[in-house]
């Protein structure tokens, strides 16, 4: 049996309290470059989908067998802006003319200052768009959706303070 490092990050275990990341801090990153905070990311996920398979002369048996691996696509809310540079990215695709680009969720500490946690977007391309819904009689932010397809998922910890993956 081998015992785990001393240089390993605390876990959650008992008698070990480890207190889970804030969900209201984190940014996307296209290409390595900010482009902006936004209010909500929705839709992160990984589907392996199961073929259900029974063995010759065991009825009462059903194995399942993964197959087809899915990611469904993200979801980004965020203020509205002057800025065009998801708009530009969106009408490329409109155009017929998919730009994919290497995209993350960086979650960052409760101070805002440190990234805990990445999720990588592989080959991510705007897939559907959304405009604020305007209402004059309101005071709430104009608040834009973006979709975002994707041919993979993948999850980094980050050097800031936080539990272990």
């Amino acid at each position: 049996m081998t015992m785990p490092s001393a240089a390993a990050a605390p876990s959650a275990q008992p008698g070990n309290w480890v207190d889970p990341f804030r969900a209201y801090n984190f940014k996307l990153l296209i290409n390595n470059v900010t482009e902006g905070h936004f209010t909500e990311v929705s839709g992160l996920g990984v589907k392996v989908e199961r073929i259900s398979y029974r063995e010759a002369g065991s009825n009462s048996v059903v194995r399942a067998i993964p197959s087809r691996v899915t990611y469904p696509p993200v979801t980004l809310r965020f203020g509205l802006t002057r800025s065009a540079e998801l708009w530009d990215w969106l009408m490329t695709a409109v155009e017929g003319r998919v730009s994919r680009r290497n995209a993350s969720i960086v979650l960052l500490d409760a101070a805002g200052s440190a990234e805990v946690l990445r999720w990588n977007l592989v080959n991510a391309w705007p897939q559907e768009w959304y405009g604020a819904p305007l209402d004059a009689m309101s005071r709430e932010l104009a608040i834009e959706t973006l979709c975002l397809a994707h041919e993979g998922l993948q999850r980094e910890v980050g050097s800031g303070p936080g539990p272990a993956a």
